[in-house]
């Protein structure tokens, strides 16, 4: 049984940084992609940043947002800077078909 916890959110000022973390917990491995996705009020889960093989991320993130795992401790990281009210949501992880339960991401004006 694969399980994710996040950690780190909480409430911010606008230009301001978080740092997410996702435990992860069970049979996977070290190599398996780890992804974050949020959801704003009133709006689908989207995207943000996966990281595998390769890193990727979302247009509305990316030179704002870094992704980065840590092995040794099986967590993965979102590093999150100038952050905009509009990056406000719940911010989850997922690893295959394995979702955690979310975090609240507040970014004020």
């Amino acid at each position: 049984q694969v399980q994710l916890v996040e950690s780190g959110g909480g409430l911010v000022q606008a230009g301001g940084s978080l740092r997410l973390s996702c435990a992860v917990s069970g049979r996977v491995s070290s190599s398996t992609a780890v992804a974050w996705f949020r959801q704003a009020p009133g709006k689908d889960r989207e995207f943000v940043a996966s990281i595998g093989n390769i890193i990727d991320y979302a247009d509305s993130v990316r030179g704002r947002f870094t992704i980065s795992r840590d092995n040794a401790k099986n967590r993965v990281y979102l590093q999150m800077n100038s952050l905009k009210p509009e990056d406000t949501a719940v911010y989850y992880c997922r690893l295959e078909t394995y979702w955690g339960q979310g975090i609240q991401v507040t970014v004020s004006s």
